[in-house]
Order: C-alpha cells, then sequence, then structure tokens
C-alpha cells in the first residue's frame, strides 16, 4: 500500500543540509538503548531527543547518543532530554519516534504518535490488549504514518534462520504443513515478596504506571534503579505485560502466522493451560501449553518442554529455526548446541526458483523503518499483522486465565459467542488521561 504525503518537505529539502529523519527515543532502557543503538547508527537517521520518566535513564540515553556522534568527531552535538512525551510529540522538528516502554503503554503513547503525524517504531508486543491493538492500527491508518513493530526475527540481521525456513513452509518445501511447535522460554518466580517502597524522587511513578490498576511502587514490579540495563521486572507482572505468551510469543508466532499465510488472519480455536506465579512480586505464568487450530487444520502447539524456537512439521518433512544460543532467553540453559537453521532434508533449504514467494528485503529491521519512512511504503513489520500476532497471543492467555477452549473470529477480531472472553480484550483504564478510546474518539476514529 502507497502512503502519500509522509515526508514534512523539511525533511529531504534543499534547506536542509543533513537530510536525515530526525527521531526520538522514548523510553531509555535496556531495549530503549538497544534501540538508540541501532537507529544512531544508521545514516538515514539523526537521534535528536530521548526520554524517560526515570531521570537516571534520560541522561544516561542523552550521554549514549552524543558519545557516539563524538566518536564520529562531531563538535556540536546536543540531544534534547524530555520528561513528558507529550513535549516530543508537539515538536514539529522532530520526525518519527522509537516507543520502548513497558508493554501497558504502547498503545496510548503509539496513538498519540500517529495523531502527531509522527512515524513510529514500537516494541513488540506491538500492544498489551486485543482492543488497543486495533486501535493503534486505526490510527496508523487514519493518519497515514509508518508504523515497524520490533518483531526483528522478520529482517536478515541477526538472523537469517526465520527467513529461510518460513520461506521454505510457505513454498511447499515440506508439504502441506501440519503442525507448528513453538518453544518460548519459562519465566521463573523472583523468589520475593511485593514489598511496597517509597518511590524514588527520580523517578515518576504516576505516569509510569499509566493505565495499569493503582497500586503501590515495588521496585521488582518496574525496573531496576541501580542498572539502566538490567531486565526490567515489568517483563514478569502481569499488570504490565503479559509474560512469555506475549513476550517471546510475539517473536515466534508472528512468523509462524508469516510461514502459513495467516499474518492477517488467526486461530479458529484456542486452548490453553497454565500455571501462574502464586505469593510472589512477580504474578505471570510458569509453565504452559497451548494448542491453536488454523484454517486448513493446521495445528500450532506453545509447550514449556520445546526447545526456544519453531519446528514446521509437513507431510513431506520439517524444518525448525531459533536464534543463535546466546541470544535465547530463560528456560533453554540445557538446549543442545545445534544449528540454528536446521530440516529433515537438506534439499527443503535448496535456493528457490524466481517463481517462489520471497519476503520483503530487510537487511536491517530499524534500517528497513528508516527506509519504508523515504520510500513511502509498509516496512517489513507492519501494523496490520502485528496487531494479528499480539491478538493470537493474547487470546492463547486469556484461554489460560478462563481455563476453557475458545473460538476466535478473525473476521470480527472476536471470540465467537463468549461474552467473558470478550470482555478481556480490553481492560478499563485507571484514570480518563490513559485511555486510548478517549482520545481516539476527541479525534473523530471510531
Amino acid at each position: 500500500m502507497i502512503l502519500p504525503n509522509l515526508i514534512p518537505a523539511k525533511l529531504f529539502g534543499a534547506d536542509t543540509p543533513s537530510k536525515k529523519i530526525q527521531v526520538a527515543q522514548i523510553g531509555c532502557g535496556r531495549m530503549g538503548r538497544s534501540d538508540l543503538g541501532n537507529v544512531m547508527t544508521q545514516p538515514l537517521a539523526r537521534v535528536v531527543a530521548v526520554c524517560d520518566l526515570d531521570t537516571k535513564r534520560v541522561v544516561a540515553g542523552k550521554q549514549m547518543v552524543e558519545d557516539y556522534y563524538r566518536s564520529r568527531s562531531e563538535t556540536d552535538v546536543n540531544v534534547k532530554t524530555f520528561h513528558d512525551y507529550h513535549d516530543i510529540l508537539a515538536a514539529p522538528e522532530i520526525d518519527a519516534v522509537i516507543i520502548t516502554v513497558p508493554d501497558h503503554s504502547h498503545a496510548l503513547i503509539a496513538i498519540e504518535a500517529a495523531i502527531a503525524g509522527k512515524h513510529i517504531y514500537v516494541q513488540k508486543p506491538v500492544t498489551y490488549s486485543i482492543a488497543e491493538a486495533i486501535g493503534l492500527r486505526k490510527a496508523v491508518e487514519a493518519k497515514k504514518i509508518i508504523l515497524q513493530t520490533g518483531s526483528q526475527q522478520r529482517s536478515e540481521r541477526p538472523w537469517k534462520s526465520f527467513r529461510a525456513a518460513s520461506e521454505a513452509v510457505r513454498n511447499g518445501r515440506i508439504g502441506q504443513l501440519q503442525t507448528i511447535k513453538i518453544g518460548v522460554g519459562l519465566d521463573k518466580p523472583s523468589g520475593h515478596a511485593p514489598v511496597p517502597t517509597p518511590v524514588p524522587a527520580d523517578f515518576d511513578y504516576e505516569r509510569w504506571l499509566g493505565s495499569a490498576p493503582e497500586q503501590p511502587y515495588v521496585e521488582l514490579r518496574v525496573h531496576p534503579q541501580n542498572d539502566v540495563e538490567g531486565r526490567p521486572g515489568w517483563i514478569t507482572t502481569e499488570d504490565f505485560g503479559l509474560g512469555m505468551i506475549t513476550n517471546w510469543g510475539a517473536h515466534h508466532v508472528d512468523i509462524a502466522q508469516w510461514a502459513m499465510a495467516q499474518e492477517l488472519g488467526g486461530p479458529l480455536t484456542i486452548e490453553s493451560h497454565a500455571q501462574f506465579m502464586q505469593h510472589d512480586a512477580w504474578t505471570v505464568h510458569t509453565t504452559y501449553h497451548v494448542e491453536m487450530v488454523y484454517p486448513k487444520n493446521v495445528r500450532l502447539i506453545l509447550d514449556n518442554k520445546f526447545e526456544n524456537g519453531i519446528r514446521f512439521e509437513g507431510d513431506e518433512g520439517w524444518v525448525f529455526c531459533t536464534r543463535s544460543e546466546d541470544e535465547i532467553a530463560n528456560g533453554d540453559a540445557d538446549a543442545q548446541m545445534l544449528p540454528p537453521l536446521r530440516a529433515s532434508d537438506k534439499k527443503i533449504l535448496s535456493p528457490l526458483d524466481g517463481n517462489a514467494i520471497r519476503w520483503m528485503p530487510s537487511k536491517s529491521h530499524h534500517g528497513n523503518w528508516l527506509e519504508s519512512i523515504v520510500a513511502n511504503k509498509q516496512p517489513i513489520a507492519p501494523i496490520q499483522q502485528s496487531a494479528r500476532s499480539l491478538e493470537a497471543c493474547a487470546a492463547a492467555w486469556i484461554g489460560m486465565k478462563l481455563k476453557r477452549k475458545l473460538a476466535w473470529d478473525a473476521a470480527t477480531e472476536m471470540f465467537v459467542n463468549d461474552a467473558a472472553a470478550n470482555q478481556m480484550r480490553s481492560r478499563a483504564a485507571r484514570k480518563p488521561e490513559y485511555d486510548f478510546e478517549r482520545v481516539l474518539k476527541q479525534v473523530g476514529i471510531a
């Protein structure tokens, strides 16, 4: 789909010597710093601002960017810092934003960014809830901006295995696809009780809490105060993130749906079983088993006993893909050191012919986003597809909570004749100012 009038005239005009996309980073924690590193090294981009609700993190983000540009012999470097992302969205000189905040805040910030006309790179899972994913898609399409989801397994670096395996499956190399087995790792309890403590003086907990339910500050449920790159506790706290089913599930289910031509579809039925953490600071699921049936009777199975990765099984063979061993999340320490891409027959992975279905070239995921902005075209991981990946993962989580089989209608993006499940497609915002639906209604997006 070609989107008209996306690039501000000032962006590549004669009066802009650098001819770079002016980018701001929102969220300067572990993954925010990763995104910063990947974008500021791109020739098309110039990172001009950073934003975080934690003063320590915004200072560290500013220093990271300025140190990089100075290492390239630049002398006049001044990266602006912001506390409130709304000030970034109001700045006309900023063309695009990277949103790397906790999952529960993705949707509101991204929707407001789209309304402000900013192009968006947003980490996966693209949103916390199904309703948020639908709302973000509506905003992006209404405002005709470019959104790239951080589903970097779709791009060529650093892991080619996912593209090769999914292209092979899509082109019938393993015959009729029958079963997909996915491992997404295993979260373990912290071993600590949720002990409230005073909010640090340099952290705006009220805004960080955002739409999530009211609750006291517990550092283990937010992010470490003494480490800007430490793994945050919100990933393992259900009010802020749903656990491995959406954390890594958003990566692997996305590739699975891509391979079986369901990137704009979804499962027909979902049956989930899981254990949840009890009497612990963290609250997400631990062990899990999920079975989803897709069109053509393809069974997609997630189980904590599976190796982290995706195994596609057909009536003529199988192919497996994963990341390199040092990139795999918790729970796979005992996995054998095997190649990240393997198949039952080497012919399955032989070069495709000229008539084959091939994925869009994308050497760098962040680079693909920037190139798509310039070229006025959809990136490799657009909201239309990442919304569907989130829907499947969130539906699996809803099945875990309801403890019964669910039927899903991909056309309406609703559960079939199931009021309780449909109610869980969304969550009421804690305060009106954090309500994404209210924001959409204010600008006439329904």
